[in-house]
């Protein structure tokens, strides 16, 4: 059983599981498939057409058309979250993030699980950003921009190049400065495995160095595909 507040707003094409609440004032429109036990803030919006200037914006009961949005399980969404539906694809948001207040995630982003975007973080539309990834408070990132696996990016930075899986980065420009050591060892990854993304970090062909790593072998694969798409 889900439990939306009264005020709340759910759409005809929107589809719930279970466990699933939904706050005050919180609107759900457009096609959207969300999991189970999210907990979902007061003031959210899901599924808005995405700010692009050559897209319909329908009524509330035309509202089905566009490729909408996909959200995993046993997300946090607080206050003022904002989501956008896709424009060429779906956006879609994996299971156990936290997405503090005022976050925006624009249209056709694809954030993995795990990831933590702090508050009043903002992604430009086809975003690509991999599982474990923490993003520091009003970080921005420009369109098409591509943010690796476990990857920890400092408050206030302006991400305008692609940042590599396992880095830690800041800056505005925002640029890598060391590998993520801390993130790393919480995600489970061996001391063996740290100290040799260490080593390896500041080699020109840094990350395609670490393919012999078999422990980080699937983020290396997704960083590689997500350049490309």
């Amino acid at each position: 059983m889900n439990s939306i507040h009264p005020t709340a707003i759910v759409g005809p094409y929107v589809t719930l599981g279970t466990g699933n609440t939904l706050g005050p004032f919180t609107v759900v429109g457009g096609v959207v498939d969300i999991g189970n036990n999210n907990w979902i803030a007061s003031g959210v919006s899901i599924g808005c057409p995405p700010e692009v200037r050559s897209f319909p914006h329908m009524n509330w009961v035309e509202s089905s058309d566009g490729p909408g949005v996909s959200i995993g399980s046993d997300n946090v969404f607080r206050e003022g979250v904002q989501i956008h539906g896709g424009w060429r694809d779906r956006t879609r948001l994996g299971s156990r993030l936290f997405v503090m207040n005022q976050a925006y995630v624009a249209h056709d982003c694809v954030v993995e699980d795990d990831v933590t975007l702090a508050s009043g973080v903002a992604i430009g539309g086809h975003v690509r950003i991999g599982r474990a990834s923490n993003l520091g408070l009003g970080t921005t990132v420009h369109q098409r921009r591509v943010i690796g696996a476990l990857a920890m990016v400092g408050m206030s930075s302006v991400v305008t190049r692609d940042i590599p899986p396992f880095m830690k980065a800041f800056g505005s420009p925002c640029r890598p400065k060391g590998v993520n050591t801390v993130g790393l060892a919480r995600a489970g990854l061996s001391a063996q495995t740290v100290a040799q993304i260490e080593q390896l970090a500041g080699v020109p062909n840094y990350p395609e160095n670490l393919a012999d790593l078999n422990e980080v072998e699937s983020e290396l694969i997704w960083y590689r595909e997500a350049l490309t798409k």
